[in-house]
């Protein structure tokens, strides 16, 4: 018997401790390896997963019976995917992923090798499994049934509402489309296209009132100050007030619908856009978030094409493009990938060929910004490294200026 990480200790590849354990047992001449295991998901270690598995078998000459945890707690995801390897170092048999399951093997097939059969690995079909596994186990461990969520008609909002309604069931999320005097109108015609698609309930509540109604409040302090970044976040928060209204009314627990990329960077209102109880797609890059929606709609329509192809905004000001502030997102998530994931320096990633001053500028958005993730939902992780509980970066710090 061996328990999850004892079988990593392989060698001198990743060595955890100065001991092996395997090394130890393998003396008393064991017939077979069980290892009992609470792996957390990421989208890449499935096939290191086999490697390991199959490595341990190889190494001792006997059969490896792996055993994973499959379900989620709390942000940290488990997708089962349980093994066995026969004694020559070859997988017999993989389980499915995210789904709990028994089987019975006969000791001697195992030793003789006969079967090969592994689960398919694709990328977003692990992601978009592993983030309704994490949402369903969310509520239903807690005794929630109902979501609610606001939608924008952008990218963010649309495979949230469809994750959101693969793990609850469409009926048990409620959508809000919340449309202000710069909303675009095909931004309410694509969030009711999908809500339609999907069979959720929705409600379509303007926010042009309670947004006048702050304006006029704040006047007197305000004076005649020009409009600025105060006047899009009482846009925002003004929906999150909403939200979380419907929220406290009715029990549901409302969905935050950030993406890694805004995040990492603080492209998000506190107490606005940024509420919520968990946050879907918080590990999920925008540039993956695209590919989500494609992955979701590869047998049918379900999020309207219109949303995939325009390019994203945050409707806060005339004409707003995410490219106002932000560097295009095929620039910026690798940049944000070689530092968040790759523990990479400013300088490692200027001489892969980043520009300087681009590379200095985002990675100080990401420091500034710590402040804004101390104070967000749980993120369901489904990479190597989701912002949460287990990132300790302090807020106080002039580490990078």
């Amino acid at each position: 018997m061996t328990v999850c990480e004892d079988i990593w200790n392989l060698g001198n590849e990743n060595p955890l401790y100065t001991i092996c354990p395997m090394d130890q047992m393998i003396g008393m001449g064991p017939d077979l390896m069980v290892n009992i295991s609470a792996s957390p998901f990421s989208f890449n270690q499935a096939n290191e997963r086999l490697r390991v598995v199959a490595k341990n078998a190889e190494t001792y000459r006997i059969p490896v019976f792996y055993s994973n945890h499959c379900g989620a707690q709390t942000q940290i995801v488990f997708d089962g995917g349980s093994v066995v390897a026969s004694p020559d170092g070859k997988i017999y048999d993989e389980m499915p992923y995210f789904q709990e399951m028994v089987r019975v093997y006969d000791l001697d097939d195992v030793v003789a090798g006969k079967q090969a059969s592994v689960q398919p690995k694709e990328k977003f079909r692990l992601i978009h499994d592993a983030i309704v596994t994490g949402v369903h186990d969310y509520f239903h461990k807690l005794g929630f049934t109902k979501a609610v969520l606001g939608l924008s008609g952008g990218i963010d909002s649309a495979v949230t509402a469809v994750l959101a309604a693969h793990a609850l069931g469409p009926e048990n999320v409620h959508v809000v489309l919340m449309p202000s005097h710069y909303s675009s109108e095909h931004s309410v015609k694509d969030a009711l296209d999908l809500a339609q698609n999907l069979g959720c309930p929705y409600d379509i509540i303007p926010i042009e009132g309670p947004y006048r109604a702050f304006e006029e409040v704040l006047k007197p302090q305000f004076k005649d100050l020009p409009f600025n970044i105060a006047e899009e976040n009482i846009q925002a928060r003004s929906r999150g007030l909403i939200l979380m209204a419907i929220s406290n009314k009715f029990g549901n627990i409302l969905l935050n619908t950030s993406n890694k990329s805004e995040m990492a960077v603080g492209y998000g209102t506190l107490y606005g856009d940024l509420a919520g109880g968990l946050s879907v797609i918080g590990d999920v890059y925008k540039t993956e978030v695209f590919k989500l929606a494609e992955y979701i709609n590869r047998e049918r329509e379900v999020i309207p094409r219109n949303t995939i192809v325009k390019p994203p905004s945050a409707e806060l000001r005339p004409n707003q493009k995410d490219t106002d502030s932000l560097p295009d997102y095929d620039i910026l998530d690798p940049i944000l990938y070689h530092y968040i994931e790759r523990r990479k320096g400013p300088q490692e990633i200027i001489d892969m060929g980043y520009e300087e001053k681009l590379v200095r500028r985002i990675l100080r958005l990401v420091n500034i910004n710590e402040f804004k993730r101390y104070q967000t939902a749980p993120v369901i992780r489904i990479s190597d490294k989701a912002f949460g509980m287990g990132r300790r970066m302090p807020i106080v710090a002039k580490y990078l200026n």
